[in-house]
């Protein structure tokens, strides 16, 4: 008998955007409903991946090279593609992932300003045409997601970066969006909990 794949869901945002909580949240509905979900995050997943996840949100790399920062993200996602995410899928688990390679066109592309069809070639090389199943793009303005990213714990190499810098992310992660509606779930995340998470809930039924 053949197993049925599992799906490979994806959520993305700027720093505050609530990523992780709703993560946690729609992976709670999909296991009532009776799924078999595995959570994890990029970079990081697997034990290479979060070496290279401390080197990249390490203040003291701030003089990091923006090449540098793209190929460690490449480095980290084959390991993690390799050792968790495929085989997951192949059992038949659903994988919930806290960022994936939409977060190298928006922070690496948009942020650094690498130009997307180098991060292209990295992908297509990569990953062939795996895509994410679903993504959901937490939505909202640069400068209320690093208020609310502010109030956690001191910020990271990337969270401490200028306003400026996060609206670019922003917009590159909209435009992933428009490129690719068919995947993509916009969700505005500046309003109230309780109405993101009714759409999470919404998605999670649909599916």
């Amino acid at each position: 008998m053949n197993m049925e794949a599992g799906r490979f869901i994806t959520v993305e945002g700027i720093e505050g955007a609530g990523k992780s909580s709703n993560l946690q949240y729609l992976r709670e509905r999909l296991e009532e409903a009776g799924h078999r979900v595995v959570t994890t995050r990029e970079p990081g997943g697997t034990p290479l991946g979060e070496e290279v996840r401390g080197l990249l949100l390490d203040r003291r790399e701030g003089g990091m090279a923006a090449e540098t920062e793209l190929l460690l993200m490449f480095a980290a996602r084959a390991e993690h593609l390799e050792r968790k995410i495929l085989p997951a899928l192949e059992q038949g688990t659903w994988v919930l992932c806290d960022r994936f390679t939409d977060a190298s066109y928006a922070y690496q592309g948009g942020g650094r300003g690498i130009d997307w069809q180098r991060i292209q070639t990295l992908e297509t090389w990569l990953q062939g045409d795996f895509r994410p199943d679903l993504t959901l793009l937490f939505d909202l303005p640069a400068g209320l997601g690093l208020e609310r990213a502010g109030r956690r714990s001191a910020p990271d190499r990337f969270e401490q970066e200028t306003v400026r810098f996060f609206e670019r992310v922003r917009e590159a992660y909209l435009q992933r969006a428009r490129q690719d509606p068919g995947r993509f779930r916009v969700i505005d995340a500046s309003r109230p909990l309780a109405e993101v998470r009714a759409r999470i809930q919404a998605l999670a039924g649909a599916l």
